[in-house]
């Protein structure tokens, strides 16, 4: 698909978010209560906007969000029944649950796209002043990751794989937690990382990190979070499932018009940075938070639309570094139908 097509069909996307499948307001049962995850991320706003405008409601849905630290945990999560849907990377805890009939993903969030600014590359400035200045300098330097099989480490392997050297020859270091990895960054004791860009670039206007790269001149098209559920909901309650991608997906237009492609006016940005905050900086004033949180945001497919080709990239990696079960299919990771695919 050429660039031109892909953003015309995405631009088309944001009109068309499921409509057919709004309720007629009705009192809600105790089986209309959902539980979504989200990680405390500029980029988990879509629910949290939906949530707080009532696009959940207007759907039959009361909404319980649930916090999580890292995508491992709310795989998991979604498995054992604790949150009925998530958006996060892709990892090898995901798809081994996949593998097990307890997971699908149905949909797309994060993406990097052409000409949106996306996922950066950062060095510490400790690993910086010692000659790690771009990331073909990675060879020989430790690299922060949550966990073994996360979205990190699927970054990490293709920034080496390009840059033409094996990741064995980086330390991969997983620290479970994003502000654990910060900590590190910061402090010299890790001297890489990548992660989206309004944090990124709050990290670089202090003096201890460096950005040294992108992640969309390693990884185009990187489809970086999905939308997922569990097997159960996905393959026996399409209509909850449906009716769950209306609401996220007016959310997502609402984050992508006023943070990223900055059609809002003033009192909604203002009202969607309000929103976020709520989950995002919490522990900072408004005042220093609402740039951080306005600033760097990455698109979210419109539609919650899914780049399978992407998706089919990751799950090759990781069943190729022995992080996923060999046998697991693209068939058994997704479920088609509830979202376009590009």
């Amino acid at each position: 698909m050429t660039m031109t097509n892909r953003r015309a069909l995405l631009a088309g996307l944001g009109a068309a978010t499921a409509a057919p499948f709004v309720l007629p307001r009705r009192a809600l049962a105790a089986s209309d209560t959902i539980r979504v995850g989200i990680l405390s991320l500029t980029s988990h706003a879509p629910a949290l906007i939906a949530a707080a405008k009532g696009y959940f409601k207007e759907q039959g849905f009361e909404v319980k969000l649930v916090m999580f630290q890292a995508a491992q945990p709310m795989a998991v999560a979604i498995a054992s029944g604790d949150i009925d849907f998530g958006m996060t990377a892709i990892s090898g805890g995901l798809v081994s649950l996949a593998q097990k009939g307890a997971i699908r993903i149905i949909g797309g969030a994060l993406q990097e796209h052409e000409g949106i600014e996306g996922q950066k590359i950062l060095a510490s400035k400790k690993a910086h002043d010692a000659g790690l200045k771009t990331p073909a300098d990675l060879k020989g330097h430790s690299f922060g990751l949550t966990t073994a099989g996360s979205s990190f480490n699927y970054m990490a392997d293709m920034i080496a794989k390009k840059s033409g050297f094996p990741a064995s020859d980086m330390r991969l270091v997983p620290l479970q937690k994003v502000p654990a990895i910060i900590a590190s960054l910061k402090s010299g004791q890790i001297d890489a990382w990548s992660i989206v860009p309004n944090i990124a670039d709050a990290l670089t206007k202090g003096p201890e990190v460096v950005e040294i790269g992108k992640i969309s001149d390693y990884i185009p098209d990187y489809q970086v979070t999905t939308v997922f559920t569990s097997a159960r909901i996905a393959d026996t309650k399409p209509e909850i499932a449906k009716r769950y991608i209306a609401a996220l997906s007016k959310g997502i237009d609402d984050y992508n018009n006023a943070l990223v492609y900055k059609k809002a006016d003033q009192a909604e940005v203002d009202a969607i940075t309000k929103i976020i905050h709520q989950y995002v900086y919490s522990d900072q004033p408004l005042e220093k938070a609402a740039p951080r949180i306005q600033h760097g945001a990455m698109l979210c497919n419109p539609g919650a639309a899914l780049t399978m080709s992407s998706v089919k990239s990751q799950l090759e990696w990781l069943q190729g570094a022995n992080m996923a079960p060999k046998d697991v299919t693209l068939d058994q990771l997704v479920k088609t139908g509830y979202v376009k695919t590009l």
